[in-house]
């Protein structure tokens, strides 16, 4: 993700060029600002939307003229009423993440896991899985711990996905 990958590293001058070079990519392909910009992770979605911050005028009101919108509450509010009623799932554990969270859309989430599932199980103890950008990806044992409460109780059910 941009903002993890070069803001919160301190490297202010590649955030604000990778800003830069991302406005001018996604100026181009929303046709400026009149097409939605769909993602397709919530942590992509919540990035994008921090985004804006590291550019000047009047770069940042262009930037914050674009519609960043989330594949799952795309998913949720287009296309689950255009599909048709999909092979269904006993049960299903659901993790929703800081982005899903900070955008407003983990009732997204759980709508498109309740259509493609019978019984969805937030876990009591979900929360944050410290991952961080790519701190989970370079220290996964930060993941595991920040988790293990999580995996146990998911591991006394018995769960389709």
């Amino acid at each position: 993700m941009l903002r993890h990958s070069w803001h919160s590293k301190g490297y202010t001058t590649g955030h604000r060029t990778m800003a830069a070079r991302t406005l001018q990519a996604l100026w181009e392909a929303s046709d400026h600002g009149r097409l939605p910009v769909v993602c397709d992770a919530s942590s992509c979605t919540h990035g994008l939307q921090q985004l804006a911050d590291a550019l000047p005028e009047p770069d940042h009101a262009r930037f914050t003229s674009l519609d960043f919108v989330d594949s799952v509450a795309f998913t949720a509010e287009h296309l689950l009423p255009a599909l048709p009623q999909p092979r269904r799932l006993a049960r299903l554990a659901l993790h929703p993440t800081c982005s899903t969270v900070h955008l407003g859309i983990d009732n997204a989430l759980h709508t498109v896991a309740a259509a493609v599932s019978d019984e969805v199980t937030v876990p009591d103890n979900w929360g944050c899985r410290a991952f961080a950008g790519d701190r989970g990806l370079l220290h996964p044992e930060i993941t595991a711990s920040a988790t293990a409460v999580q995996a146990k109780e998911i591991t006394g059910r018995t769960y389709d996905a």
